[in-house]
Parts: C-alpha cells; sequence; structure tokens
C-alpha cells in the first residue's frame, strides 16, 4: 500500500517504481513522492484476499496424494503445516508427534497455513487487524501488544456468529416464503374475482344493448304512430278543403246563372264551415315531440336507475360531484 492509499501486489508495484528513476508516483492517482514511497502492508485487504483463495472449490476431480509415496499415488490423509508435506496412513503413523509437526486435513495451499512474514505456522488471530499471526507476528511484528485469540477460540467465535446469521437467515427465509404463499394466494382470488367482475360487467353490457335496442324500437313506433295521426288529420283536412272548395265554384256557378240571392243560407253555411276548415288548419298540431322526448328520457332514466342499483361500493370511495354538472334529477341516498 502507497501512501495515497491505493494497494498493488508487491510484485507489479516493485516492477512500476524499478521502471520511475528521477521521480515516484502513484500509477492510478499519479500523486508524486520524493523519494521511492515505503510500501506498506494492507492486511486487512491482504486476509480479504487469502480467506477468498482459502474458500475457492478444489477443481473437479482433484485429489491431494502422499508426498512419500512417489511409486504409485497414495490418498493423503493430513497434512503437516511444519513440514508442508501430505501424508497417507501409513506414513502418518510413522511421523514426528512433535508439538510444532500440526497436521490438518489434506490441502495443496500449506503456504496459506504459514505466516507470510516469518514462514512460521499461523496460531492466533489478532482482532484488531482481523488476521491471522504466528508467535513471532505476537511478539515482535505488527501486531505486537494487539490483543488476539487462539485460532481454535476464533473460529469457534466466527461459527457461532455464523450459526446465528444462518440461523436468522433460515427464520427470514420462512417469513418470506410464507408472505410469498399469502401472495400467492391472495393472487389467485384476485384473478377469480376479476374473471367474476368481468362476466358480470358483460352480462350488465348485454343487458344494457338489449334494453336500448328495446328502448329504440318502442320510441321509433311511436314516432311512426304519431307520423301517421298526423299525416290521416291533413289528409282528412285536405279533403274537406276540396269538398269545400267544389261546393263554392258549385255554389258561385249556380247564383251566376239565376242572378239571384236566394240562396244566401247556403252561402252563409259555406263560410261558416270555411271559418271552422280556418281555425283548425291555424292549430293544426305537429308531431308530439315532447312527448316523444319523455319517453325517451323516462325510457333512459329507468335504464340507468336499473344499473345502478347493480352497482355497490363494498369501501367509501372518493368520488365527488360537481353541482355546476350534476344532473338536477340526480338521487343521492
Amino acid at each position: 500500500m502507497l501512501k495515497c492509499g491505493h494497494n498493488y501486489c508487491r510484485e507489479c508495484i516493485d516492477r512500476v517504481l524499478n521502471t520511475q528513476k528521477q521521480s515516484f508516483f502513484c500509477p492510478e492517482c499519479r500523486e508524486e513522492f520524493r523519494e521511492r514511497p515505503t510500501l506498506h502492508k494492507n492486511i486487512t485487504l491482504r486476509n480479504i484476499v487469502e480467506n477468498f483463495v482459502n474458500t475457492q472449490p478444489d477443481p473437479e476431480g482433484s485429489r491431494i496424494f502422499c508426498s512419500h509415496c512417489v511409486d504409485s499415488p497414495v490418498a493423503a490423509v493430513k497434512s503437516c503445516l511444519h513440514c508442508e508435506v501430505s501424508l497417507c496412513d501409513k506414513h502418518l503413523s510413522v511421523h514426528k508427534r512433535s508439538p510444532e509437526h500440526v497436521l490438518s486435513d489434506p490441502t495443496t495451499t500449506l503456504e496459506n497455513r504459514k505466516c507470510s512474514i516469518h514462514k512460521k505456522i499461523l496460531e492466533y488471530y489478532c482482532t484488531e487487524d482481523s488476521a491471522c499471526i504466528c508467535v513471532s507476528c505476537c511478539l515482535i511484528g505488527e501486531h505486537k501488544g494487539h490483543q488476539m485469540e487462539s485460532l481454535e477460540e476464533a473460529s469457534e467465535q466466527k461459527k457461532k456468529k455464523m450459526r446465528n446469521v444462518l440461523q436468522k437467515m433460515a427464520t427470514e427465509k420462512e417469513e418470506i416464503e410464507e408472505k410469498v404463499r399469502s401472495l400467492e394466494k391472495h393472487g389467485v382470488k384476485v384473478k377469480t374475482k376479476a374473471a367474476g367482475e368481468r362476466e358480470k360487467v358483460t352480462a350488465l353490457f348485454k343487458d344494457l344493448i338489449r334494453q336500448l335496442e328495446e328502448l329504440e324500437k318502442k320510441i321509433l313506433s311511436e314516432i311512426s304512430s304519431e307520423r301517421e295521426k298526423v299525416t290521416a288529420l291533413f289528409k282528412d283536412l285536405i279533403r274537406q278543403l276540396e269538398e269545400l272548395e267544389k261546393k263554392i265554384l258549385s255554389e258561385i256557378s249556380s247564383q251566376e246563372k239565376q242572378l239571384s240571392f236566394s240562396n244566401s243560407d247556403q252561402i252563409q253555411r259555406l263560410e261558416i264551415k270555411k271559418d271552422e276548415l280556418s281555425r283548425k288548419i291555424r292549430h293544426i298540431e305537429d308531431l308530439d315531440v315532447v312527448g316523444i322526448s319523455y319517453s325517451l328520457h323516462t325510457g333512459l332514466f329507468n335504464l340507468i336507475t336499473g344499473v345502478n342499483k347493480g352497482i355497490c361500493a363494498e369501501k367509501a370511495s372518493d368520488i365527488l360531484l360537481d353541482v355546476n354538472t350534476a344532473s338536477v334529477k340526480l338521487y343521492i341516498r
């Protein structure tokens, strides 16, 4: 780690600094240094890398063999961190049992089980730097005076924390699964309810169309009846006018031939008849548009009222009525 805080592997940064003769600078932020910078080990980052490497699974089918069985490969059962060898059952039985010979499960990464500085077996865990260290690191190294634990104690604590985390995650997983099941059930209910509502709306509109068609036929029938009624009245008045005209012409012709006014009563009756027809013509009625409109609006009102009876709100609604546009025949209950 450089003074500017950027991290590199030791081999790479040494190679870069070797190429910088007159001035030294960080390859990333370009901060310059008067002298060749002193490299400091980033222990936390190093431990993260080592732990990551250690947790990576071996390639499929790979096996660790005994280091002493050179004639034919024999699977190892233990590895000695002190000797840096792997042992089968036969060679393990004659292996030295002194305390410095620490045995572990078979591994090919024996170097990772030793201190990279002092090349001694890792026996302690520095809680301040979160690092696995050896005895020399505790006594004379970078971790001198730090609080530390044995690897076994630290491992047990880590396992305990991990078990608690896993137990908590398992509980949360069950809760999430329960919520998912509940949501799925609710989703099924929503789909079923939506299908039912679709059927209701479809049936409602079909019934509305049927009622509208019936109302249309009724109103058209009323219009036809009114038309026929007025037309018949027109025809009757036209007939009466034609008859009156004929009588008047006949009477005029008769008077001209006789050159007398003896038939004045007949003329008077014709005048009275003409006045009656004139009154009828003046007061003749047009189509009863008001009655037809009333029938139409009454039919539509009854239809909408029937629709409203079939609509039910389960909860309070935020519907607001505009007093400027609401119908004067609006009923609220």
